[in-house]
């Protein structure tokens, strides 16, 4: 089974001003010279961390990771204004321009796979191909899965911690009770909320209860994050239409991607995955028969790091 590359450390790090009052944190490592790929995390409000580098063999990647808007060391921390989906990709066009890449490999999981999509949907000319994990297609079922009724059903006690401190006649509108308390004046209140929050998405994350994804999920600076940021993106349906990435794939139906999803995905059900390689003739869709959700889990891992490994193989063989 294959594992993570050694630990590395970036050889830049800079400060990219977006035209907002949003900053945002952008590290490269590995070869200067190697084959370009942008690591987008998930959340959306979650952040960058150095195990992300560790999926690339840094003799053949130049690695290229970046904190979304409101994100990890990009400023201002947890800020929803000047912060959609647009805007990221924007971003990511912006980050791809001032680097001087010419194509680039997207590499993303949960949100950041939506991202990648996304943004190819809108630059396909610059995209090389795709490792996407965890797939999330951001439509009203998907949303109603994790907030109204679905994972709830397996994992009821976690549901339960969640809904506890909400009035039950707010049950069914979670997303707008969970933005009330975000805003509130009140600040333990707030941070309780953000860390409860949080916490659900962390429950749901392994196959097998983890202590370290649940801790990473409890951090205040990312649990806050993570809260006001999911909570403005699934109340404004990610900024997108309906079934926009199903039915927009003809665009990018030629871009060659490997699709990795657990079997036993409760953040983002395996249909999702499902659904899209059934219109994406170039993907491969690896189905992962003893894992989840996280990008942590081993089965996750091994296909990722064979993943990327083998797009670098086909894409040095066509160079």
């Amino acid at each position: 089974m294959m594992i993570l590359y050694p630990d590395i450390k970036p050889y830049r790090e800079q400060r990219f001003e977006t035209g907002t009052h949003h900053v945002l944190h952008v590290e490269e490592s590995g070869n200067k010279d190697g084959i370009p790929i942008l690591f987008l995390h998930g959340g959306p409000g979650s952040a960058c961390e150095p195990f992300h580098r560790r999926f690339f063999d840094p003799e053949k990647y130049r690695i290229i990771l970046f904190d979304q808007r409101g994100c990890g060391r990009s400023t201002p921390h947890a800020n929803v204004e000047s912060n959609t989906t647009q805007d990221l990709i924007a971003d990511m066009e912006q980050i791809r321009v001032e680097l001087e890449v010419d194509h680039w490999v997207l590499f993303g999981g949960s949100w950041g796979a939506t991202l990648a999509l996304l943004y190819a949907q809108r630059y396909p000319e610059t995209v090389k191909a795709m490792v996407l994990r965890g797939i999330f297609l951001a439509r009203q079922r998907d949303l109603d899965w994790l907030y109204k009724d679905g994972a709830n059903r397996i994992f009821p006690d976690a549901w339960d911690a969640f809904t506890h401190n909400i009035p039950a006649e707010d049950h069914d509108n979670l997303l707008q009770a969970y933005q009330d308390l975000l805003a509130g004046n009140n600040e333990l209140a707030r941070m309780s909320a953000a860390k409860t929050w949080s916490a659900w998405e962390g429950h749901c994350a392994t196959l097998r209860p983890n202590i370290t994804v649940m801790d990473h999920f409890a951090e205040p600076h990312t649990a806050l994050s993570m809260a006001r940021v999911e909570v403005h993106y699934f109340s404004n349906n990610v900024f997108i239409d309906e079934n926009q990435i199903l039915n927009n794939m003809d665009i990018i139906n030629s871009i060659p991607g490997i699709i990795v999803h657990g079997r036993y995905d409760m953040v983002c059900p395996l249909e999702n995955a499902t659904e899209l390689h059934k219109r994406w003739d170039a993907a491969e869709l690896q189905i992962i028969r003893d894992a989840g959700h996280a990008s942590s889990e081993a089965g996750i891992v091994d296909a990722l790091v064979r993943a990327t490994d083998s797009i670098a193989k086909t894409l040095g063989e066509s160079a």
